[in-house]
């Protein structure tokens, strides 16, 4: 028999990996919404891909971009294709961890909105403010030169209410997914 501190250690310890599956499962989350990105913008390369981008950056990206080599859109959509199922592989792998490891109805709840704020947390930080907002990297103007002239600060919060939307969709989002995780578990 374990004595008390033991299990209380051992306790620790399974929070500690369950909260590090949860950081790495959201990590391949964001790893997915990247590609999807890299694979829009910088291979298959149609005006499409901006949808959600401000205005004035669509006003100035072309509606489509010649090919620089043999297959690149095969390669975009290759990426697409990847990305997703990095994302819905991300989900179902943590769906998965957690049925076997019997987590409740909370515990799967907690895991699937960490997941999905931090997705939404490095789409704002990163996507929008480093890529958009500071050329970072210069990924835009890399693969659209024309955007350089309109990118800057002024365009940060340009969808905001779309943000909003999300982050507030991903609470009942998480719910069902951990109410359906939960008719799972043993």
């Amino acid at each position: 028999m374990l004595t008390a501190g033991a299990k209380s250690v051992r306790s620790g310890r399974r929070r500690i990996s369950i909260m590090l599956v949860t950081i790495l499962l959201g990590i391949m989350m964001m790893a997915g919404l990247f590609l999807l990105l890299l694979g829009g913008v910088g291979f298959i390369q149609q005006k499409k891909f901006f949808s959600s981008a401000p205005q004035e950056v669509q006003d100035v990206v072309p509606d489509t971009m010649p090919e620089r080599f043999a297959g690149q859109h095969t390669v975009g959509w290759m990426m697409i294709i990847l990305a997703f199922l990095f994302m819905v592989g991300a989900m179902v792998l943590g769906a998965w961890d957690g049925i076997e490891n019997d987590f409740t109805f909370w515990q799967f709840f907690v895991r699937f909105i960490i997941m999905l704020l931090m997705l939404k947390a490095f789409d704002i930080l990163f996507f929008d403010w480093v890529l958009l907002c500071n050329a970072g990297f210069n990924f835009f103007p890399h693969f659209y030169p024309e955007t350089k002239a309109v990118l800057g600060h002024y365009l940060f919060g340009y969808n905001k209410k779309t943000h909003i939307t999300h982050i507030i969709c991903g609470f009942p989002l998480s719910a069902l997914l951990a109410w359906i995780c939960t008719l799972l578990v043993k």
